[in-house]
């Protein structure tokens, strides 16, 4: 990939997902929508299992791809996964991406989306009640900066839980894993680099690190890494940070995977397995948060 423009990237990505993602499967509801952005509209697009719902929570899911990489398409089947296997509508934002759009673009749209969709839009139309941030890699350390904008600046309805797959956290130094792992998984130190280099953030703003903003206040968590994956402990040190600030975490390692597996379920087979135990733990954990309590 780093020997690749960004739009010969974002075809390859696109290629490689119809050999190697699962088909997108039934739906009772899919909704092109736009969002207002701070520099202009966002496309965005709602999945969902039940053609209409009562009021309930809502996930926002947030793309990886560095940053530079990936769209509504790419995640499509990914997204419609996730709204069967929790039931609830899941909202996907196609974010402005580097090098056209460096940070903190991507983090500015997406807390503009996620206080969008908080307000239950009749564009949906669905009432949300509650907010569930997601995203994986890239997208995952956009649920994560999300999340903390939102702990901070609260939108219309509250965030119950974020829900994150191999999350990029913390750019500020390197991790052994990333030593470990740095070729032949997949994701490589020389695809990171090319990411950084495009994205362009300041690692030291929590904004492009969130790892060190981690404290009391933020939402539950279920975090799923990869065990082969350069990234792998940044996910790890992430679930660490929560737990230590007293904040429920599920944590689990698909032993064994690469990175970017959500969107490669076809070509790995067992992948489909550790999307599904996550995605049944994320559904535990919110239906704790949205029981009436005794």
């Amino acid at each position: 990939m780093h020997e690749m423009d960004a739009a010969r990237a974002r075809q390859s990505l696109r290629a490689i997902k119809d050999i190697a993602d699962l088909p997108l499967g039934p739906l009772g509801a899919i909704i092109d929508v736009t969002i207002p952005g701070l520099a202009g509209a966002l496309p965005a697009r709602l999945f969902d299992a039940r053609a209409e719902r009562d009021a309930g929570p809502m996930v926002v899911f947030f793309h990886g791809g560095g940053f530079v990489i990936g769209d509504l398409d790419t995640h499509a089947s990914f997204c419609a996964e996730m709204a069967r296997a929790l039931d609830l509508p899941v909202l996907a934002v196609d974010y402005r991406l580097a090098p056209e759009h460096p940070w903190p673009s991507a983090p500015q749209d997406c807390v503009a989306a996620a206080h969008w969709a908080a307000s239950a839009p009749k564009l949906l139309p669905r009432t949300v009640t509650s907010l569930v941030l997601c995203g994986d890699s890239a997208g995952g350390n956009l649920a994560i900066v999300t999340a903390m904008a939102l702990r901070d600046t609260p939108a219309a309805v509250p965030v119950i839980a974020h829900l994150l797959f191999y999350p990029a956290t913390d750019g500020t130094r390197d991790y052994p894993s990333l030593i470990d792992f740095e070729s032949g998984y997949l994701l490589d130190r020389a695809s990171l680099a090319w990411f950084r280099d495009a994205y362009r953030a300041d690692q030291h703003d929590l904004r492009a690190s969130p790892l060190a903003g981690v404290s009391a206040g933020m939402p539950p968590a279920v975090i799923l890494t990869a065990g082969l994956d350069p990234i792998r402990d940044q996910g790890r040190a992430y679930a660490a940070a929560l737990a230590q600030a007293g904040v429920p975490v599920t944590f689990r390692e698909a032993a064994g995977m690469v990175h970017g597996f959500v969107t490669l379920r076809q070509a790995l087979p067992s992948a489909v397995a550790d999307c599904a135990g996550a995605l049944e733990a994320a559904k535990t954990m919110i239906a704790e948060h949205t029981s009436p309590r005794a």
